[in-house]
């Protein structure tokens, strides 16, 4: 119902404003569990088998952009609804299936350097041509949005981003990064507060680059902030850095990264320690085929996690057939990241068909 209500609402005031870009969007994706260790009913094969997957996921997205003629100041906003919008209620700011993906308000210093102000994209490494199932072991450090205030520079063989993120997402509780969710504790645990996060790219030939990037910040406790707010201290922390390269050659893509994190958990019994790596590759098979490889490895320093090293691979392609794209994506892992950013052991394949139009 509040879902209903926000829709009209929107509606109503897009009619009434005289935005220079107001655009939207629909997807949605079938699912089919050939292999799983988990029981319930989003992730249980034995179902799957039963009903020959299902189709789910849908979600509606509206598009606000302005920049204006003349001006150094523009807006980016981003609003999904639906249970497609990959949030999660029970971690969110809104308690429902939609929230803003993205926010910000942008000025511009100069032709190549620009300030971003809410919530933006965190620039760190690189991102995978479709979040999920592409972000696979990258948990916690894919298509991650966090809000706060991010500087970004181009030069001709370089580009800079320094940015600092106040929260991973809107209010006092909410852990929700929308699309690469369930890595950041819970609106129960704990959650990612006082971030900086500092990236640089070079150019080393045509087309290739390589960069690093760097983030420390602060954990707060939220076990008790619904009885004793005042417990919920800022007294964890967390930091991570990672090694990427990016290069096209011809119709071919590569892309690598290495990442190395650590997090001292509120309440945690042992410092979260981990290494991860993930390699893309991709080819232009035609103007409208795009077919590629996400593949990534995860191993554990935690003391007492005697999980062994996991790894995932979700070949896919994507078909562009006009308003939208056509994704086939085969996911096989064994293993995942959990709420505290380490790793465990669990097997896991499905088939997904998506679909998305946008208007």
């Amino acid at each position: 119902m509040r879902t209903a209500l926000l829709l009209v609402i929107l509606s109503v005031s897009f009619a009434a404003s005289a935005s220079p870009s107001i655009s939207g969007g629909l997807w949605s994706n079938y699912r089919y569990i050939t292999d799983s260790e988990f029981t319930s009913a989003p992730f249980n094969e034995e179902l799957d088998r039963e009903t020959v997957g299902d189709v789910a996921d849908e979600a509606l997205i509206l598009y606000l952009d302005d920049e204006q003629e003349g001006s150094p100041w523009s807006l980016s906003a981003e609003m999904r609804f639906g249970p497609g919008s990959f949030t999660d209620p029970g971690n969110n700011s809104t308690g429902d299936t939609f929230g803003l993906h993205k926010a910000w308000v942008g000025y511009s210093i100069s032709d190549t350097r620009d300030l971003k102000l809410g919530k933006s994209q965190v620039p760190f490494g690189w991102k995978t041509v479709n979040f999920w199932p592409g972000d696979l072991l990258l948990g916690g450090y894919g298509d991650q949005m966090d809000v706060g205030v991010k500087y970004s520079e181009a030069g001709k063989n370089t580009r800079y981003q320094l940015a600092y993120y106040h929260a991973d997402d809107w209010g006092e509780t909410s852990t929700d990064t929308m699309d690469d969710n369930g890595h950041w504790g819970s609106s129960e645990s704990y959650r990612k507060v006082h971030t900086v996060v500092g990236n640089i790219d070079y150019q080393v030939a045509a087309d290739q680059w390589m960069g690093i990037s760097l983030q420390a910040g602060e954990l707060q406790d939220l076990r008790l902030i619904d009885t004793v707010p005042a417990e919920a201290e800022v007294s964890g922390d967390h930091s991570a850095w990672n090694l990427h390269y990016e290069g096209r050659f011809d119709e071919f893509l590569l892309k690598t990264q290495w990442l190395d994190i650590r997090r001292d958990i509120p309440g945690g019994t042992s410092e979260i320690k981990n290494r991860r790596a993930a390699i893309e590759l991709g080819f232009d098979a035609t103007e409208r085929w795009f077919t590629y490889l996400d593949a990534s490895w995860a191993d554990t320093d935690t003391a007492g996690n005697d999980s062994d090293a996991v790894t995932a691979f979700a070949p896919g392609a994507r078909y562009h057939y006009g308003p939208g794209w056509i994704y086939l994506e085969y996911l096989t892992s064994t293993g995942d990241i959990g709420r505290d950013g380490d790793i465990y052991e669990a097997d896991f394949s499905a088939f997904y068909a998506s679909i998305d139009y946008y208007f």
